[in-house]
């Protein structure tokens, strides 16, 4: 199989860091493009960086994002204490615009998308963030003739030498591997199945924690 030169987004979160750790020691990934509103804090010969202060103001025909196989997005934010307007503002407006660039400069680009587990592709349900990441989810596999898949995984354990994990989060990482492992992923099962989706694909663009287990091997 060919290396692949991927784009990141979200790399100075849990899940975008953790990809992005994988994505620096895998030898199948040869170039690697960090999107972010600040610097992702890593140094590497496959890593540069992009700084873009917000995604929405991204030109369709951007050069900067030109030439590369795939883009792994992991940008997103919770929906505790924020509204559905505003959710769907960086849920999905954002989403959509960036696919936008990277496909218009890439056309046949495998889109890999960190929804989540619940989402709701019926847009119509009573769970604000699942309505809104179904209606993401349903833009995105209409939009890319090369290959899109949602990713919708559930606990995720960081990978070792993260700097993003939040506080609150530290003291359950042992708790869900060990009691919940059918509910449960690293982040380096995360990162090397999104490679292989771009190398080897996957039968169902929607892919549910057995499936990117599956997939990460």
């Amino acid at each position: 199989m060919n290396p692949i030169k991927i784009i990141i987004t979200g790399a100075t979160g849990m899940v975008g860091e953790g990809v992005l750790m994988e994505c620096l020691e895998n030898p199948h990934v040869s170039e690697i493009l960090s999107v972010g509103r600040k610097a992702s804090g890593k140094k590497h010969a496959k890593l540069k960086e992009y700084i873009v202060p917000d995604f929405l103001s991204i030109d369709l025909n951007d050069e900067n994002l030109k030439g590369y196989d795939a883009c792994f997005f992991c940008a997103g934010i919770s929906s505790v204490g924020i509204n559905e307007d505003a959710y769907t503002s960086i849920t999905y407006d954002t989403t959509i615009h960036f696919a936008r660039a990277v496909l218009s400069q890439n056309p046949g680009l495998v889109f890999n998308y960190v929804s989540g587990a619940g989402t709701d592709r019926s847009e119509s349900g009573k769970v604000m963030w699942a309505r809104v990441k179904g209606r993401t989810e349903n833009a995105l596999k209409k939009m890319n003739s090369g290959g899109v898949y949602n990713f919708r995984p559930g606990f995720m354990k960081p990978v070792e030498g993260q700097l993003n994990v939040k506080w609150f989060f530290k003291p359950f990482i042992w708790f869900f591997p060990v009691f919940l492992p059918s509910k449960s992923l690293t982040l380096h099962e995360v990162g090397r199945a999104m490679i292989n989706t771009t190398q080897k694909g996957y039968p169902t663009s929607t892919l549910e924690i057995r499936d990117i287990k599956n997939l990460a091997i």
